[in-house]
């Protein structure tokens, strides 16, 4: 009883707006910051809801057939809720990803339930996702391919962007999320564009892997975003600007935002957080509100 009233409370709280009157207090910026906070799931991420909501828009739409078996690449933080998500709504799941996982993580999948698909590391991303479309086409397996797939941006229209609205009393003027599988980012994005052309959405993505500006992929330890390809998800006609952090800084502000405000961000997290505060730290800005995304919560 106790793990399903857990289970519903992170269901039916997409985010909690909250001031973060410490980091503010200790920078004194002109304009107003307010997190979105995100991530209530088992993973600490926003995407134990998504997957389960990936997953219900597909059988919504009739993509997904009851029992039908799904296949997805990766082991992080996603492939995780997404098995989780297939144990509950009675999916069997089968994860494609490279030799190079450590045994540990393996293992971890496994115990969530996941069926694993090894695949050549030198084969990359392609020999992953090679396999996960065999499954689909000679097994009868469902590829969900959630960095390519609009049910991701469409689950962020249709619940976060909304709540997102609500819980801020439909006052903001920015909107700042990192570039991930960029779900949230075009989501959220499209939605609030929708509403008020004047609304700027600004996409955060590691210093060391420039890839939405046209950069080559680099290594970062930004987890979370910055998966060193451009995802189909993404949509840069809603994007105003793009913003740049190092993994340094993502740190940095991962541990201000604990210290000042009690919040046990992620360094991705730390990267959008101290996005918004450049943002709100330009004079230009003054009596804004910028609102920035935290869908990454870290472990004490």
């Amino acid at each position: 009883m106790p793990q399903q009233i857990f289970h519903d409370l992170f269901r039916a709280m997409p985010g909690l707006a909250v001031q973060c009157s410490g980091l503010c207090a200790r920078y004194a910026p002109p304009a107003e910051l307010v997190l979105f906070v995100t991530g209530f799931g088992p993973t600490g991420t926003a995407r134990d809801a998504l997957a389960e909501g990936m997953i219900r828009l597909a059988e919504e739409a009739r993509l997904l057939a009851k029992g039908q078996p799904v296949a997805e690449t990766g082991s992080g933080s996603f492939a995780a809720a997404l098995a989780l998500a297939c144990y509950r709504t009675g999916h069997p799941i089968t994860l494609c990803l490279p030799d190079s996982v450590p045994l540990a993580r393996r293992q971890q999948l496994a115990a969530l339930g996941a069926r694993l698909a090894i695949c050549p590391a030198e084969g990359g991303r392609a020999a992953c996702a090679s396999k996960a479309r065999a499954l689909a086409a000679g097994r009868g397996h469902y590829y969900l391919n959630w960095c390519a797939n609009d049910l991701n941006p469409e689950y962020h229209r249709r619940v976060t962007a909304p709540a997102l609205r609500h819980a801020l009393d439909d006052r903001l003027d920015f909107f700042v999320a990192g570039a991930g599988s960029c779900g949230t980012l075009t989501g959220c994005g499209e939605y609030l564009k929708a509403w008020s052309g004047n609304i700027q959405v600004v996409a955060v993505e590691p210093a060391e892997s420039r890839v939405l500006e046209g950069g080559a992929p680099g290594r970062h330890g930004l987890d979370g975003i910055g998966f060193g390809f451009v995802p189909e998800n993404y949509n840069p006609y809603i994007v105003d600007r793009i913003q740049p952090v190092t993994t340094g800084d993502g740190k940095k502000f991962a541990g201000e935002v604990l210290l000042c405000d009690g919040i046990p961000a992620a360094p991705s997290a730390g990267a959008v957080i101290g996005a918004g505060l450049e943002l709100a730290m330009d004079p230009a800005n003054a009596g804004k509100r910028i609102v920035a995304v935290v869908d990454h919560l870290a472990r004490y």
